[in-house]
């Protein structure tokens, strides 16, 4: 397999992926109001997932999804006509399954961005304060799990996924870091 093929793969992969990304970021863009968890909290009076999971977010996120899922699908039969014999990666054909996969992908994204909340809130880890690989990869996996129910995804599919979100984490935030946008490099 040569470089130009395994950078083919990567492309695809990350298209695939795109209403699972686009989702998650627009969770923030939308984000506000109301919290999930409707302000929530157990026994020991810490917050079951916290303000910073909103309906609003998961709303429009999850239309975010959608909306790309649906574009992906007007570009499924150029995409397959003309490279298709090189795709080895899951890839959306038409509108109707777009709209199914890119739901699947970004209420996904969204609900493993909530449900990492959870779990850090269960551990002991504030709002903001980094969990690292939890942080990372929470909304891809719940997202992968999700669209597996329509698409047959391979483990080097999920490997190259995982790796690739990693990579790209740590390359935004880095960017980020250096432009004075965040405080952390993470």
């Amino acid at each position: 397999m040569d470089i130009q093929m395994i950078l083919f793969i990567c492309v695809t992969t990350l298209y695939f992926l795109l209403p699972a990304y686009f989702s998650n970021g627009g969770g923030l863009l939308f984000g506000g109001g109301l919290p999930v968890d409707m302000g929530k909290s157990d026994s020991k009076g810490v917050r079951w997932i916290g303000d910073g999971v909103t309906w609003r977010g998961l709303v429009g996120g999850t239309a975010i999804g959608i909306f790309t899922g649906i574009i992906q699908g007007l570009f499924g039969p150029y995409i397959i006509s003309n490279f298709g014999e090189f795709i080895t990666t899951p890839i959306i054909t038409n509108v109707p399954e777009g709209i199914i996969v890119g739901f699947l992908l970004g209420f996904g994204a969204l609900l493993g961005d909530a449900l990492g909340s959870f779990i850090k809130r269960r551990i002991g880890i504030g709002r903001g304060k980094p969990a690292p690989i939890l942080d990372q990869l929470d909304f891809l996996i719940v997202a992968l799990i999700l669209v597996s129910l329509v698409v047959k995804l391979d483990w080097l599919f999920i490997a190259l996924a995982i790796i690739l979100t990693l990579v790209i984490h740590l390359l935004a935030n880095t960017g980020a870091y250096l432009l004075g946008l965040k405080d952390v490099w993470y």
